[in-house]
């Protein structure tokens, strides 16, 4: 039920927020919470109840995947949990990597379509990754698939050979 879902759409760009804003409206969803910048993002998500983020890859003072850490690893952390999907007009393979690496659960490449929108929402909502702790990461698992029939210690196809 899209209508019970909080949402944060950060980005600098006012013309993208109020984009989204109309997608987000058009899915149902009401309760939208916007910030230009990651210091307003932080305040909102320490005072308000948010069920989901927004991202632009590129903001004027952190730019997302920075963002994503640190709301990931932060000790001070207001939501290490929050889903993320990560929005770029650049969609790079490094930066898509970097995105997935700094712990956002979604990547949506600019220009945005709400069925993209709404299948991003879903992925995060209904099918939600379970969330991996390692000394160098912390996020959604970034496999994308499971290998019902491996039952040792190690779980990526490169382990397989240290596995024993």
């Amino acid at each position: 039920m899209m209508s019970s879902i909080r949402t944060l759409v950060l980005d600098d760009n006012n013309n993208m927020r109020s984009l989204l804003r109309v997608i987000l409206n058009g899915l149902g969803i009401r309760d939208i919470h916007d910030a230009a910048d990651s210091s307003d993002a932080f305040e909102i998500l320490r005072n308000t109840p948010i069920d989901l983020a927004f991202v632009d890859y590129r903001l004027q003072d952190l730019d997302g995947a920075e963002f994503t850490k640190l709301l990931r690893t932060a000790d001070d952390s207001p939501k290490p949990y929050l889903p993320i999907i990560m929005v770029s007009a650049h969609a790079e393979r490094s930066r898509i990597k970097a995105a997935i690496d700094a712990g956002v659960d979604e990547f949506l490449a600019k220009p945005i379509r709400a069925r993209d929108v709404a299948t991003r929402i879903q992925a995060v909502v209904h099918r939600r990754r379970a969330f991996v702790r390692t000394s160098t990461y912390f996020g959604p698992d970034r496999r994308r698939r499971d290998l019902p029939n491996y039952t040792g210690p190690k779980r990526r196809a490169t382990d397989l050979s240290d596995a024993g």
